[in-house]
């Protein structure tokens, strides 16, 4: 009898131990990281419990892949027998991040997919995150024959590994930076440190960390802020999706910023003849290289000079073609009821509606509909004497000159420099589009990109480039 009574008291004690521990109250640093993050649906505040062992665990279920925390911390947990080795087995973890000193960074890093993970007073961030958009993805905005057809990820840790597989240099550095906006994304300055200038580095560590603004939604919102001019027109820095442009512009010693949840690098500095350079040239013999790049040039003077030379030829100065070309132009405008310059505004406003309509639209539409709608209105236009054959021709061929440029970014400040040296021609004649080309070019000149001029005619890693640059 006086057994039996021990066995049910001893039974009693251990009942009372567990109820103990079941109410175990998490500490205060706990409670207080967990009442920040409370208004949200999907945090977890869980509290693992192996006899006279506790392990407080907070994280955000949406953001952590709960098969790794199951298989990284949860199970061991529960097969370990002493608290200290447990403890050793989470330091020793390749997952660990380092730890913030503040309230507010901590936070940051839990809502990135942190597992913020307590033992006793130690306490440590493990990263599990889940990464939903870590396929790299096809090239779309810079699409070649040779060469690499798949771009970057939307993952940073995917870019970088995709820079690693393809860069196999010791002094390849890659430098991790957070931005101070309500996003608070993570960054990675990538370059060899063998090759790039450190007033360089200095420059551009200088304007991210200087960024005064509310949202960062990728690398071209970066890009633009990092533009450090509202109103500039030619861009400075070059977003790319290609992982041979990245690697062709690092080996030369320039920055490459990659922006987490982004499938675009941007390429700084850049100069203005690098807009004109497609990855594909390396492909080829020099003399098809040779003729590509001469098309190129050829079709950018096009698509700027073209409409103003139209203009100002058959508004000003008609002598300046031969007799039979000008009497052919005279013929193809009888009819027409307003001068030339109107006519090419109307004509050039319209290809810039049909760019943007087959740019918007759905892809397995938007071929058909910008074709038939240009030929369609071109020919009507044409048979009520809205404008000429030859305009017909003009336009046509500037809208072909413009996509011959491979980057848009300078596409599309070459659509809009056509129409200032328009204004310019329309204005003075001939005389106002070579003043105009003289003033685009002196901007140009005059304009740096991260304190390397814009118009630099090489970039090469060359040690006499070098010396003059440092002398």
């Amino acid at each position: 009898m006086d057994k039996l009574t021990n066995n049910l008291f001893d039974q009693k004690v251990v009942m009372s131990m567990d109820e103990a521990t079941c109410h175990i109250e998490p500490p205060a640093y706990f409670t207080r990281l967990a009442t920040r993050l409370e208004p949200t649906a999907d945090i977890v505040k869980k509290t693992l419990k192996s006899r006279d062992r506790v392990v407080h665990l907070l994280y955000l279920k949406s953001v952590v892949d709960m098969m790794q925390l199951q298989e990284i911390v949860v199970k061991p947990f529960y097969e370990m027998s002493a608290e200290q080795n447990f403890a050793e087995y989470i330091q020793s973890l390749p997952y660990e991040t380092k730890m913030p000193t503040g309230d507010e960074e901590v936070l940051i890093e839990i809502t990135k997919g942190n597992v913020f993970v307590m033992i006793n007073k130690q306490i440590t961030l493990l990263e599990l995150k889940l990464v939903a958009a870590n396929a790299v993805q096809e090239a779309i905005m810079e699409p070649t024959i040779h060469g690499p057809q798949l771009g970057l990820s939307e993952s940073i840790e995917t870019n970088i590994n995709l820079m690693r597989q393809r860069y196999h240099k010791p002094s390849l550095i890659i430098e991790p930076m957070q931005l101070e906006d309500a996003s608070n994304r993570d960054i990675a300055l990538i370059y060899d440190g063998e090759r790039v200038k450190p007033q360089l580095l200095k420059i551009i560590r200088k304007r991210i960390l200087t960024l005064e603004v509310e949202l960062v939604q990728g690398s071209s919102d970066l890009q633009y802020y990092m533009n450090n001019k509202k109103y500039s027109l030619f861009p400075t820095s070059l977003l790319t999706e290609r992982p041979d442009r990245i690697l062709h512009n690092m080996a030369v010693g320039k920055v490459i910023i990659l922006v987490d949840g982004s499938p675009h690098a941007i390429i700084a500095p850049t100069t203005f003849f690098d807009f004109i350079l497609s990855m594909e040239d390396a492909y080829y013999s020099f003399w098809v290289v040779s003729l590509i790049r001469f098309l190129r040039y050829a079709g950018l003077f096009t698509c700027i000079m073209l409409p103003s030379i139209y203009v100002g030829v058959t508004s000003y100065t008609p002598e300046v073609l031969r007799t039979e070309l000008a009497l052919t132009v005279a013929a193809s405008r009888i009819g027409v009821p307003y001068p030339s310059f109107i006519e090419v505004f109307f004509m050039l406003i319209f290809i810039e509606l049909l760019t943007e309509a087959s740019m918007r639209l759905p892809n397995s539409i938007s071929a058909t509909a910008t074709t038939v709608g240009g030929l369609i209105l071109g020919t009507a236009a044409v048979e009520a004497a809205l404008t000429s054959n030859i305009m017909v021709i003009v336009v046509s061929l500037v809208a072909i000159s413009t996509f011959v440029i491979p980057i848009s970014e300078m596409n599309y400040a070459v659509r809009v420099c056509r129409f200032l040296l328009l204004l310019y021609t329309t204005a003075f004649g001939l005389a106002g589009m070579v003043l105009g080309m003289l003033g685009l070019l002196l901007y140009l000149v005059n304009k740096d990109s991260f304190s390397e001029p814009y118009l630099r005619m090489f970039w090469k890693n060359r040690q006499e480039e070098l010396k003059a640059d440092d002398s």
